[in-house]
């Protein structure tokens, strides 16, 4: 099974985390199973970028992005070439190593 690495996050990991997980899960999915709280706000429909990370090693390993997927990255903070929203980057067979930026535009949340 391919293992995903999370590097420290000082609220959501302040440790990282370790994780295995299935080939066919996506990066969302296999951190909500093992209490890592990515936020996600539009439920994992690539309506939005609360979810952004970014793909340190095995970017390439991942499914292809959508167009969709694309435009809404280029709302993200902090975008970079290896961003990708988690809800979308499906694991294939070769471990991962992930960033979860310090910050992440929620604008429903931001709007209360």
């Amino acid at each position: 099974m391919p293992q995903i690495i999370f590097l420290p996050h000082p609220e959501i990991c302040p440790d990282g985390e370790v994780i295995e997980t299935e080939s066919g899960t996506s990066v969302l999915d296999a951190a909500l199973t093992n209490g890592i709280e990515i936020e996600h706000s539009c439920e994992k429909v690539s309506a939005c970028t609360t979810c952004h990370v970014i793909i340190q090693e095995g970017f390439d390993s991942l499914t292809e992005a959508s167009e969709n997927e694309e435009d809404m990255l280029d709302k993200a903070w902090g975008l970079t070439t290896e961003s990708r929203l988690s809800c979308q980057a499906i694991v294939t067979d070769q471990d991962l190593v992930v960033e979860i930026p310090k910050y992440s535009i929620n604008l429903a949340k931001e709007n209360h």
